[in-house]
Order: C-alpha cells, then sequence, then structure tokens
C-alpha cells in the first residue's frame, strides 16, 4: 500500500525537509582536506539537535551514525568514522535524513573535497545531478511511476559517453516512499525495467524520495564486510543525488529543496506547489 500524505502531514515533512537541508549546508562546508566523516557526522548531529528533530539515519537497522559518507568508489551506506580522513581531490556523497513529529525528509548530493578534479568526475556529478531534476520534473498529476524512471534514465543514456566509457545507472539501489517512515513503498528504479510495468498512478498525496546513483563504469555493486559498505565492483568512482518530494493538486513540492524546487523546476518548464509552511 501507498501511504498518501494530507497537506497538515506534508507541512511537517517540510519542516523535516528544511532540517535536511539545513546538514547539507553545514556538511558541504565541512567538507574539507583534512576533516574525517566522524567530523562531517558530528556537524550533522549539532544541526539536527538544535533543529529539535530526530534522526532516521541512527540506529536504523543498526547503522551507527547520522549520515552517511561515501567515498569515491563508495556508492552510498559509507559509515562515518575517524580512519577515513578526506583528501584534496576526493568525492564525497552525503546522505542525511531527519524527523519532525515523526515525519520524515530525507535527501543527499555529491561534492568535491578539495581541487583538482578530473573532468569527467565533475560531469558524473552534473549528470546524475541532473537526471534527478528531470525524475522530478516528471512527477506530474496522472503519470505513472515508471514516467520517473523513464526520464531519469533517458537524461543520462541522452549525455555523451565519459572516457571511461558509460555510465553505470546502479541497479540494486533506487528511490523510495517516504512518508512516517523513511523507507515505504513504492521502490523507484532509476531505469525502465519492463518487469515491473508501470507501476503506481501519481495522485496527490504520494511522497517520493528520487535518488539516481551513477557510475563511471559498471552499474554492479557488492557490500562489503560491515554489512552496509556499497562500493562499485570495478572500483569506479560515483555520485548520488536525492531529495524528498510531494505531489499535491497544486503540482510538486521539493521538500529538501530550500525554495522547495522552484528554481530548477522552472527550467523544466514545472511550476512548484507553494510552500506549505509558507
Amino acid at each position: 500500500m501507498v501511504q498518501l500524505k494530507t497537506p497538515e502531514q506534508i507541512a511537517k515533512m517540510r519542516e523535516a525537509g528544511l532540517v535536511v537541508a539545513a546538514i547539507h549546508a553545514a556538511t558541504r562546508e565541512a567538507a574539507v582536506p583534512g576533516a574525517t566523516t566522524r567530523d562531517l557526522d558530528m556537524v550533522a548531529r549539532k544541526v539536527i539537535a538544535e533543529a529539535g528533530a530526530k534522526s532516521n539515519f541512527l540506529g536504523y537497522g543498526g547503522f551507527p551514525a547520522t549520515i552517511c559518507t561515501s567515498v569515491n568508489e563508495v556508492v552510498v551506506h559509507g559509515i562515518p568514522d575517524d580512519k577515513t580522513v578526506l583528501k584534496d581531490g576526493d568525492v564525497i556523497s552525503i546522505d542525511a535524513g531527519a524527523i519532525v513529529d515523526g515525519w520524515h525528509g530525507d535527501a543527499a548530493y555529491t561534492a568535491f573535497v578539495g581541487t583538482g578534479h578530473a573532468p569527467e568526475l565533475l560531469e558524473l556529478s552534473r549528470v546524475t545531478e541532473e537526471s534527478m531534476w528531470a525524475g522530478i520534473a516528471a512527477m506530474k498529476l496522472g503519470n505513472r511511476l515508471v514516467d520517473i524512471s523513464k526520464a531519469i534514465e533517458g537524461y543520462i543514456r541522452r549525455q555523451p559517453r565519459p572516457a571511461t566509457g558509460k555510465y553505470g545507472i546502479i541497479e540494486d539501489y533506487g528511490g523510495h516512499g517516504i512518508g512516517s517512515e523513511m523507507h515505504m513503498d513504492p521502490h523507484l528504479l532509476n531505469y525502465v525495467s519492463r518487469k515491473r510495468g508501470k507501476g503506481i498512478k501519481l495522485v496527490p498525496g504520494v511522497c517520493l524520495a528520487i535518488e539516481p546513483m551513477v557510475s563511471l563504469g559498471t552499474p554492479q555493486t557488492e557490500v562489503l564486510a560491515d554489512d552496509w559498505t556499497v562500493i562499485t565492483t570495478d572500483g569506479t568512482w560515483s555520485s548520488h543525488w536525492e531529495h524528498s518530494i510531494a505531489l499535491t493538486e497544486a503540482g510538486p513540492i521539493v521538500l529538501t529543496s530550500p525554495d522547495c524546487g522552484k528554481a530548477k523546476l522552472a527550467e523544466y518548464g514545472v511550476t512548484t506547489a507553494p510552500d506549505p509552511l509558507g
């Protein structure tokens, strides 16, 4: 069953989303050469505490931290620690979440540590982020879940191939419903699968976390011995972008974007619904 949210519940999710946006801003500033991934986790904990919110990552299935810090070939679910020291030239994807009065927000971004990054890494992040926005723009009343998957995959496939030969759209992980829990139905693929069919119809109250993950090589991953850290099987570096979105009668609201996604979605000819918090 897909949980449909009321306007009041969406407003609470917007509050949680703004906490996530604040975590992103603070950790982006802190992701500098010499910082450990544990340092970034402590920054996130402080933001959550000051907002009077709760972490939806800490303790989730036994996860030991407040955010996921995925460096270079790590695709997702990297565990912050004192041993991982960020270096000039690293790429890090930070996934963060928060709960306000029982309602969840969840979003991720990719950041570049220091300088000197190869052009194909800069382009990888751009392609991944823009594919996310293409997917968000397809979250329209009357569309189906597969239309989001089609928009994400279509954007990536239309881009010039990187020097490594191809972009790998990660197959084992994707987007999801979100609301009174962090991970809910439906599961959202970042590519089209005939086996999955068209998926649910997009109606008011549907809330999704849209999150493409793309590598510079394989779409295949493996999980390390800690049972969390996911890496590409060929060691190629990856990018991860995510926002939580609510669909309303007046259009989409990007709950984890400071401006509700207004500026980016305007590029796609999409008008966002008013911010429920005014």
